[in-house]
This record gives C-alpha cells, sequence and structure tokens, in this order.
C-alpha cells in the first residue's frame, strides 16, 4: 500500500470542509497536527483524515466544533455512530460507510445500506450512496489510505446486497424482450457496475446471460453461437491505457458485428477515442436505463 499523504485541498474534497477552515480548527482548536515539508506545506494521514470525517459528520449536525474538541477520539466515534443511525442525510450516510469500511464494521456498514433501501429504494440507494461512495473508495485506494482487504471488505458486501436484489426480481418475458450477455474483458473483476446493469436488465424483463468477471472472448464466442444476443455489455474499472482499450473494442466490435456493444465504467467514462458503429458509450447509469427501455 502507498504512503498516506494528503495536502489540504485532498482533505477539502474528500470531506467537504473548505481549507481556510481546516487550518483554524487546527489553529484554535489543535484538531490536527500536520507535519509540513521544508516549504512549509502541510502533510496529512490516513488517520488525519478518518478523524476529520467524523468531525465534518458531528459539526454538520449542528455540533459546535469547541465542543467536538474537547472530546476524544472514542467518544467523537460514538457519537458519529448515534447519529447515522437516525440520520439518512446523503453525505452523512457516505461519510459512515467510509468509516465503516475503515474500521472493518460489517454490522455497521451492512446496516447503513439496509436502512438506505427501506428509506430510498434500492435504485436511489445505488445512485446516491453507493455510486459516490465507490468514487470516493477509489481515491482513497489510489492514495494509500485504505488497504486491498479495506476495498474488499466493502466491494464484497455491496455486491451482496445487489445479487440479493436481482434474486428478488420476477422477470416476465414477452416478444419484446431483448437478449443481453453480460461479461467483464479478461483481467478486470469489478463487478458491480455490471451487476447493477444486470439488476436493470431483469427488472424490464430482458433476457440476461451474465458470464462474470475475466471473460476470454472464446467464451463470449461460445455463448453468443448459441444464445445469438441482441446486446453485448461489458464493464471497465481497472486502468487500462487508452491504446489497449482500443484495441479490445475494435476487436470486440469486428468479432461480434451483428450485436450492439455497450461499454461502461469508470475508465470507459474517461475515454475519449472514436468508437466503432455499433459500439456505445454509456457514461451514466440513466443513458444505460434509456437504451434498455428504447
Amino acid at each position: 500500500m502507498k504512503t498516506e499523504k494528503y495536502n489540504i485541498k485532498d482533505l477539502e474534497k474528500l470531506t467537504g470542509i473548505k481549507a481556510h477552515t481546516i487550518r483554524i480548527w487546527e489553529k484554535r482548536y489543535k484538531l490536527l497536527d500536520p507535519s509540513r515539508t521544508d516549504t512549509n506545506i502541510r502533510h496529512y494521514t490516513g488517520e488525519d483524515l478518518k478523524k476529520l470525517l467524523n468531525i465534518s459528520i458531528l459539526n454538520k449536525n449542528g455540533l459546535k466544533i469547541s465542543r467536538i474538541a474537547e472530546l476524544n477520539e472514542a467518544q467523537i466515534s460514538e457519537k458519529v455512530i448515534e447519529l447515522t443511525n437516525r440520520n439518512s442525510d446523503v453525505e452523512d450516510q457516505i461519510q459512515a460507510l467510509t468509516m465503516a469500511m475503515f474500521h472493518f464494521n460489517l454490522q455497521k456498514f451492512e446496516k447503513l445500506l439496509t436502512v438506505s433501501y427501506i428509506n430510498r429504494g434500492f435504485e436511489s440507494t445505488y445512485a446516491e450512496i453507493i455510486v459516490p461512495f465507490l468514487a470516493k473508495m477509489g481515491f482513497l485506494w489510489q492514495a494509500g489510505t485504505i488497504s486491498p482487504a479495506q476495498e474488499h471488505f466493502a466491494a464484497n458486501i455491496i455486491r451482496r446486497k445487489i445479487l440479493v436484489a436481482i434474486d428478488g426480481l420476477l422477470a416476465s418475458y414477452n416478444e419484446h424482450s431483448k437478449k443481453y450477455i453480460l461479461f467483464l474483458p479478461e483481467g478486470e473483476f469489478h463487478e458491480i457496475n455490471l451487476l447493477y446493469a444486470y439488476y436493470l436488465l431483469k427488472k424490464e424483463n430482458q433476457h440476461v446471460t451474465y458470464l462474470g468477471s475475466s471473460v476470454p472472448y472464446t467464451s463470449i464466442d461460445e455463448n453468443n453461437q448459441f444464445h445469438q444476443a441482441d446486446y453485448l455489455v461489458c464493464s471497465f474499472t481497472s486502468a487500462l491505457n487508452t491504446n489497449k482499450i482500443q484495441v479490445y473494442l475494435k476487436q470486440l466490435s469486428q468479432q461480434f458485428s451483428n450485436q450492439t456493444i455497450l461499454v461502461m465504467g469508470p475508465q470507459i467514462a474517461l475515454y475519449n477515442q472514436p468508437l466503432p458503429a455499433n459500439v456505445i458509450k454509456t457514461k451514466e447509469i440513466d443513458e444505460l436505463r434509456k437504451i434498455i427501455k428504447s
């Protein structure tokens, strides 16, 4: 894991607290004690970030910073747990999920998601809570603040929740139902985006064959020969250079020229090269939903 190191702008981005405010809290209340470079630039650790995430939740919900400064870290954590157990604010829920991930708190993580499903519904929870949480988790991973174990802990709970939602749907196929094959390219193992696409497709009574992660071309081809799909759907999450994505999409387009290929995921959102005629880029879930219903 990379060394944890943040500048004050990183903290501002992750916590929603302005850099100027963080400086004031440091000076007046001694809430953080950053190290400094030779040129006097502040550097913060992952522990600083965790503490500030908790402080931001309490302060946003009316607890004065002077009062927070009197609490030790255990007391701060206890108050955050009490608050998030009864609060449905989106940002607070994302912060609370982040803290539950940091501490491998299975009961807390699952409860936060379950309460959100009850209050918001599954789809709103995915769009408003899970998607921004995954984006934050990716930032923390890149910065070295979370370990592979923490990432897998959170991702697998979310994965299980989506699978339960999929199993709870009873599809009713009709003459308008299309055939979809869903898969991740070889070397890609991040399933959450693709599983949610599976959920949306099943909800709309489409025929779905889900092949899973790291699927070789030969397996896609073999399945397509049997099912003769209308659409192929794949997702790219892991970092790939533009050339590799371009080569893969070209090969996919040529090999499955009779199918429409829907591509999605964080790497596709950043991809700005021309696409083959039968490849459609879906940057947002709403775009995929429109295609499904068209």
